[in-house]
């Protein structure tokens, strides 16, 4: 069994919240880590239909009951609703909460209750590299993803189209958070060709056919639904003109495989190197979450297109991720003209796929896999 490295406390004084993407392993963390506790399961109809029917039923269950367990409510976005009962019981009881779902999104648009900061937030990603241990195999993480069930199966393709067709069935028109379908999942191929990158908002308008607000309102439902997130530009104290607008990330590359139609993807190609950067992401966003160093993360680019990928809190680190197993001057270009702009940058690395770790003349370091890894997880990373 892989451990999981979120930090959830296993007598949890606080209610919380647990997000994720579907399938990223929510349910069976919580009742690995909480065997005990009284269990609410949303995805079985009878359970959804008695509590849609009437959200009260929980507070009078457990108020009747008079068990004090940890109470674990599943899929809890798709009973809003209970989100009332739940806050009067924490408010009236000794009851703790656990409540678990893939997307906040309908419980902000159809029921504004989210406890107010009274509960904790959790959020559960794919795999990482530390939880893998022996098992990380970086070529399978970028062929096959990060969620658990398609990492460890040998030929994953058809799990992962169904993964993407259970999202659009059960995530978006279940849930009635698109009007249009068929126009959301034209959406969705065109958009994870854009994965890495800066967002075309016009472009990808026209090649769908739709509106320029609908392809924003739509990349907003891949945020809300955990699918993705946008990686804002770092714009502060600038020499020269920056751009600002974001770039956006697919939480999982092998939907983004799929989507895009990829193939096998081999070292020293094009659409490696994009899913080397997407993984590379998927790591320092993980990390910084289960280490709660809760680090800033964003990207800079000039004007002329001089770019570094990742820049983690204000130039604590510039890090720029590069698919290639010989570093050479051009792939140093980046970091270097952000050296000129901003002199206070503490250290610069360049993740890449080099047999041994060394340092530049000027005083970059050029980290193999390996070494990038032990430092991120061993939390030696930073200056």
């Amino acid at each position: 069994m892989i451990k999981r490295l979120l930090p959830l406390s296993k007598q949890p004084t606080h209610s919380f919240f647990l997000w994720g993407p579907r399938q990223t392993g929510k349910s069976f963390l919580l009742k690995a880590t909480y065997p005990t506790a009284f269990w609410t399961d949303l995805l079985k109809t009878d359970e959804f239909i008695r509590y849609t029917q009437q959200p009260s039923r929980l507070r009078e269950e457990l108020v009747a009951s008079g068990d004090s367990r940890l109470v674990i409510i599943d899929e809890i976005q798709k009973v809003p609703a209970l989100l009332d009962e739940v806050h009067w019981l924490m408010e009236n009881t000794p009851h703790i909460f656990g409540l678990c779902g893939s997307s906040a999104r309908k419980v902000r648009r159809g029921h504004a209750n989210l406890l107010g900061g009274r509960a904790i937030r959790y959020e559960l990603f794919g795999l990482v590299s530390a939880e893998l241990e022996t098992q990380f195999d970086l070529l399978r993480l970028l062929n096959h993803g990060y969620l658990p069930r398609h990492y460890v199966e040998e030929a994953p393709q058809p799990l992962l189209r169904a993964y993407v067709n259970d999202y659009l069935k059960e995530e978006i028109a279940n849930e009635g958070l698109v009007r249009n379908l068929p126009a959301f999942a034209q959406f969705l191929s065109v958009a994870a060709l854009s994965d890495t990158e800066l967002i075309n908002y016009t472009t990808i308008a026209r090649e769908c056919g739709i509106s320029g607000p609908a392809v924003k309102e739509y990349f907003q439902i891949l945020v809300d639904t955990l699918l993705g997130r946008y990686l804002p530009a770092y714009t502060k104290r600038p020499k020269r003109r920056v751009i600002q607008a974001p770039k956006f990330y697919f939480a999982d590359v092998g939907v983004v495989n799929v989507l895009t139609k990829r193939g096998h993807l081999e070292p020293g190609t094009e659409l490696f190197g994009k899913a080397f950067e997407n993984w590379v992401f998927h790591e320092l966003s993980a990390h910084a979450t289960y280490s709660e160093r809760f680090d800033d993360l964003s990207y800079w680019r000039l004007a002329s297109g001089i770019e570094v990928d990742f820049i983690i809190n204000d130039m604590e680190i510039a890090l720029e991720v590069k698919g290639s197993t010989n570093i050479a001057t051009h792939h140093l270009h980046g970091l270097r003209e952000l050296k000129q702009e901003h002199r206070h940058v503490k250290r610069r690395i360049v993740v890449c796929l080099e047999p041994r770790p060394r340092r530049t003349e000027d005083g970059i370091d050029i980290l193999p896999v390996a070494s990038f890894l032990t430092q991120l997880w061993g939390n030696t990373l930073f200056p």
